[in-house]
This record gives C-alpha cells, sequence and structure tokens, in this order.
C-alpha cells in the first residue's frame, strides 16, 4: 500500500519549505497569492488532505465550536442551519449538542477543551453549564435566549419591545378584551415577551384578565389546546397574542376545526416570523425577528473573544419589528 502523501511531498513540488505549504492551506495572509495557488494546485494533484490532528496539536485549537440546542424548540433548526454556515464561512466545524442524554458528559467534554467555544442556543434560567464555563475560562455566546446573572457574551431579540408592539397592533384593531398564550417564564424570550405585552396593555389603560391568560411550551400542541380553555362558555377574548408563530398556527388550526373565523371571530398575533407565518394558508400578522444578524452577530462576538482582546462581556439587543398579515384586523391585511 502506497504511503500517505505529505505536506512534505507537496512542499517539494512546490520548492517552498514544508512551513509555508501549512501556511498557504490555512490562507495565512503572509503568503502571496501566487504561491497559494501553486500549493493548491499540488496538493489537489498529489491528492493531499491534511492532517488536522496533528494541525490541532500544533496551534493547540481544535477549529471546532460546539452548539448546544434544545431539539424540543421549534426554532433549533433555523438556528442550527445559520450558525453552522456562518461559522464554515470562518473554517471552524459545527458539532451540535443536545441537553438529551448524558449532561455531565456533554459538561466534561465543554470543560475538557474537545472545542474551542461554545454557542448555547437553549439556555434557561435555571441552567448551570453556562455559569461554569464562564468560570472555567471557556469561550461562549448565548444566542436568543439570555440568563439573569450570567456575565458572558448574548446575542438577541428587543422581546420586550416585540411584545409592546404586539399590544398595540390589538389595541388599535379595536380589541378591548385580549388574552395572551405566554411562553415558558423559565426563559428569557419567555418572560421578557410578557412583560412587553403586559407593559404596552398597561400604557393604554388595558389589563389581562387572569382567565384570559396561559403559560406552556414554545409548541403547536399548546397552542391548539389551550384556544379552547380561553373560550368556554361562549365568552372570552376577541383577540390572542402567542408568543411565538408556532403556538398561534396552533391555535389558528383548533380555531378552524371549531368553525371560528380568523379574525373575524378570533384575532392573532404571533412572534418569530417563520416561513411558515408568511404562507398564503397563514398568513399571520406577527412581530419579525432578525435571525440572521442576530445569529450572525454572535459568531462574530464568539470569534472575537477566541481571537483574544476581548474582556467585557457583551450584550447585543437586535430591534423587531411588526409585519402586518391578515390575523390581527378584520379587513384582512392592513397597514
Amino acid at each position: 500500500m502506497a504511503a500517505p502523501v505529505t505536506s512534505h511531498d507537496v512542499a517539494r513540488v512546490v520548492g517552498v519549505s514544508q512551513a509555508t505549504v501549512s501556511r498557504a492551506l490555512r490562507d495565512d495572509p503572509s503568503i502571496s497569492a501566487r504561491t497559494k495557488s501553486r500549493v493548491l494546485d499540488a496538493a489537489a494533484k498529489l491528492g493531499y488532505v491534511a492532517n488536522e490532528l496533528g494541525r490541532n496539536l500544533s496551534t493547540r485549537t481544535t477549529r471546532r465550536i460546539a452548539l448546544v440546542a434544545d431539539l424540543d424548540n421549534p426554532l433549533w433548526p433555523l438556528l442550527v442551519a445559520e450558525i453552522h454556515d456562518e461559522l464554515s464561512s470562518h473554517n471552524y466545524s459545527m458539532t451540535l449538542l443536545t441537553e438529551r442524554g448524558d449532561p455531565g458528559g456533554m459538561q466534561a467534554n465543554l470543560l475538557g477543551g474537545w472545542a474551542d467555544g461554545v454557542v448555547i442556543t437553549s439556555a434557561r434560567q435555571a441552567a448551570q453549564l453556562p455559569f461554569e464555563l464562564v468560570r472555567r475560562g471557556v469561550p461562549l455566546v448565548l444566542v436568543n435566549r439570555t440568563v439573569e446573572g450570567l456575565d458572558a457574551d448574548c446575542s438577541v431579540a428587543d422581546n420586550a419591545a416585540g411584545g409592546r408592539a404586539a399590544a398595540q397592533l390589538l389595541i388599535e384593531s379595536g380589541h378591548t378584551r385580549v388574552g395572551a398564550l405566554f411562553g415558558p417564564a423559565d426563559t428569557s424570550t419567555g418572560r421578557d415577551r410578557e412583560l412587553g405585552f403586559r407593559e404596552g396593555l398597561a400604557e393604554a389603560g388595558m389589563a389581562l384578565h387572569p382567565a384570559d391568560v396561559r403559560h406552556g411550551p414554545f409548541d403547536y400542541a399548546y397552542g391548539r389546546a389551550a384556544l379552547p380553555e380561553l373560550l368556554t362558555g361562549g365568552s372570552g377574548p376577541t383577540a390572542l397574542f402567542c408568543s411565538n408563530d408556532i403556538i398561534a398556527i396552533g391555535a389558528m388550526n383548533t380555531a378552524h376545526e371549531l368553525g371560528l373565523r380568523v379574525p373575524e371571530d378570533i384575532a392573532l398575533v404571533g412572534f418569530d416570523d417563520l416561513a411558515q407565518a408568511s404562507w398564503p394558508l397563514f398568513n399571520l400578522t406577527t412581530i419579525h425577528v432578525p435571525f440572521q444578524e442576530m445569529l450572525r452577530s454572535a459568531v462574530t462576538m464568539l470569534l472575537d473573544r477566541l481571537e483574544g482582546g476581548v474582556t467585557q462581556a457583551r450584550h447585543q439587543v437586535h430591534p423587531v419589528t411588526p409585519v402586518l398579515r391578515a390575523t390581527h384586523r378584520v379587513g384582512g391585511l392592513s397597514g
């Protein structure tokens, strides 16, 4: 069996040192474009594949980022795909870790240098992992959610402002009794969207009746099950704020099964502006979260920290905007 091709073989063909080949393959700016091109051509012709293990040992880095995600959160496919692509554009690989299975083993890996840094998308208020990572000096960034008292980088949407905007939409549409399907109170997204919505109502001299409020997970089944509870006895709110689009779509499907018209019988406003919200079947009024910008800034903050020189935790809040479609006001689309 033929011996594997090494970087020394590439160096002999090109007529440069092995160190130059290594730097050229890492796209080091100190290597000229002409030399890089010659090295890449020779590597391709020889069938050379870089030994990542050896590179990692010499640089003491893995070029790997761990992404901690909650598979029960309907946002995770969007978050995973966007973060993967953003990291890949910076020549980092991404490994998905979930909160299922062996959390102790996951924590041991992260604290043991298994990855250069960590992106956490699923933090709850009682989470201990981010505090331990900070304590051990492991670079990390939180995205989409924050944890109170944690001194770490984070990139989030302005959830409270979005809740206030949703309240204003329903008030301006003429609703005087509104209800809410809030998310879990142990997440910053659920807490802040609820806080903003209640503040928006209070500014207009309105308040939520306790019978018109539910709390539950950010999922479809919750939206489907909660709507009939709010309408028991033939009375109830004429409009609902739903803490994300998936909850709203669940409520909308139940409304259809009950023979209720949206928005004539029950108006709905969601949050996130997922792709499904714009489908003609739903045409859901919602609050747009700029996920691409939020995820891009999270990756940038993490990579800045990996390069050194960053000492203070940064908290980036991205503005949200209402998207007016057909489910919040009788008469369809409105401006």
